[in-house]
């Protein structure tokens, strides 16, 4: 058996570079020999949170997002764009921004990559548990100015999700990751679990720590 394709890069030119991404092209030798453009998304990459009470309902929020044109039902999140932040610290940090809670438990549900094929955002998603609310901090005005809180049982969301109504990656992840925890079928990771897939070259590019 011969051994797996390296895939190496023999080229890499950037495109563009934004306040939240960054765009390269990559020059990509194929099994063949053959070099190909692969265009390439770099991320900073973002935590999200399945806030879940003892009753097994969820703190879910509806926000309006721009590059599909409507308001999605998401778990809280956001990105891992402040330097030098730990993950967990961002997650606790987004969890009080968008919905107002604290929690005393936390646990690592899922690592999901949303669109591989084009971008190496990765978004570790954490579980949340002993929530106590505390109370947003004033609106901004942004997207998080016209934000919804909604608390609705675990069960009813995950029946969003096999709808079609519920379809942001690490949201639909989280639902079904936090289903299997309840039933007994699976356990959570522990919150200093290894991150190898978490993305690092958006980071480097602006020299701030990981």
């Amino acid at each position: 058996m011969n051994p797996p394709h390296e895939f190496a890069v023999s080229g890499s030119e950037t495109l563009h570079v934004g306040r939240v991404l960054a765009l390269r092209l990559d020059q990509v030798v194929m099994p063949g020999g053959r070099a190909v453009r692969r265009e390439v998304v770099e991320h900073p990459g973002s935590v999200a949170v399945l806030p879940l009470h003892d009753d097994g309902s969820v703190v879910m929020i509806d926000q309006y997002r721009h590059p599909v044109g409507r308001r999605m039902r998401e778990l809280p999140a956001g990105l891992l764009d402040v330097p030098g932040e730990d993950p967990l610290a961002a997650a606790q940090r987004e969890l009080v921004e968008e919905t107002g809670y604290t929690a005393w438990g936390w646990w690592v549900l899922a690592d999901v990559a949303p669109s591989p094929g084009f971008s190496d955002e990765v978004v570790r998603v954490f579980l949340a548990r002993g929530l106590t609310e505390v109370g947003r901090p004033a609106d901004g005005d942004d997207e998080e100015a016209d934000l919804d809180v909604v608390l609705l049982p675990l069960a009813d969301a995950v029946r969003q999700v096999l709808a079609g109504e519920i379809i942001s990656a690490p949201t639909v992840a989280g639902l079904l990751a936090a289903q299997a925890v309840l039933a007994g079928t699976a356990q959570p990771r522990p919150v200093d679990a290894s991150w190898s897939d978490r993305p690092t070259r958006f980071a480097d590019r602006a020299g701030t720590p990981k």
